[in-house]
């Protein structure tokens, strides 16, 4: 199989991603609660993989295939840091434009490198580290207050710490879903990708509405309401979720998120022609850094 073919995936993922956070972002203003924005998201997704996971299955008529005895711990595990990595993407719209958002995200990166080598021994080349610390230092630039401060307090605002947890959560949940989809029994990387993606976004649909029945009654009802945009969500959903899946079948899980920071020029495209927000020469640097990242990586692999 052509070694390259994960960098496109990725892309491709990271396309649909920022499709899928700009309806979210939009949902969260005024229809929905945080919780059901993020819950949207999982819900409106979970028939669509799960149709597409069975029609595979059925067309390639291999079988379901066996699963490793980690394979549900992974999955879960990478499940629920979604869900909070999510709700803190969506939480962080409220403080920072769009671009900025989806910027603070990409700590994945450094975190997903970090935590795949103590999970699965996941290593980074030096060329690897060379471009995720281009990338750290890009969001460090982008974690500034536009309205300044002094010392560290330029740095510790909401808007950073939501960002920085959601990288965190992600970069649980990537760690978890590779590790989900090297448990599939299966050499086909679009079979692992389904099977575990359908048991994720399964468990997270249930998971979450049944918390929010619990905490933020009738909220479940205004997501089913939202269906004629949040379907729309839940395809860009499936796009993204399954890009990410395949690609980390295929390659390390911090250098997929790496390339993904792609992501950051899309979301620049969106915040600006949609949103009309404005970037600063600040957050313009911050950007130009991450995209240098990207560019080292594709290029010392």
């Amino acid at each position: 199989m052509d070694n390259t073919l994960w960098i496109f995936v990725a892309v491709a993922a990271a396309g649909f991603q920022t499709l899928r956070f700009m309806l979210q972002k939009s949902l969260s203003m005024g229809t929905l609660s945080a919780g059901g924005a993020t819950l949207a998201r999982f819900l409106f997704s979970a028939p669509f993989v799960a149709a597409l996971a069975l029609g595979y299955l059925s067309y390639s008529g291999a079988g379901w295939p066996a699963l490793g005895n980690r394979f549900l711990t992974f999955a879960l595990v990478g499940a629920l840091a979604q869900i909070l990595a999510t709700w803190c993407v969506v939480a962080l719209f409220q403080h920072r434009n769009f671009a900025v958002g989806i910027t603070f995200k990409k700590t994945e990166v450094v975190q997903t490198a970090l935590v795949g080598f103590l999970v699965l021994g996941d290593r980074i080349s030096f060329g690897g580290l060379l471009a995720i610390l281009i990338g750290l230092l890009g969001v460090l630039v982008l974690s500034d207050r536009p309205e300044g401060g002094a010392g560290l307090k330029r740095f510790l605002n909401i808007g950073a710490g939501l960002g920085l947890l959601s990288g965190a959560f992600f970069a649980v949940s990537a760690v978890g879903y590779r590790g989900a989809t090297l448990e599939v029994g299966s050499d086909d990387p679009l079979m692992r990708a389904l099977i575990s993606l359908m048991v994720v976004t399964a468990s997270q649909s249930v998971g979450l509405g049944s918390y929010l029945i619990w905490r933020e009654p009738g909220e479940v009802g205004r997501v089913l309401a939202s269906w004629r945009s949040s379907i729309w969500m839940g395809l860009a959903s499936l796009g993204g979720s399954l890009g990410w899946f395949v690609a980390f079948t295929l390659q390390n899980a911090a250098y997929v998120f790496a390339v993904g920071q792609v992501e950051v020029i899309f979301s620049i495209l969106i915040s600006v022609l949609v949103f009309k927000e404005q970037i600063s020469r600040r957050e313009g640097a911050g950007i130009a850094l991450i995209t240098a990242s990207v560019l080292t990586l594709v290029l010392f692999l």
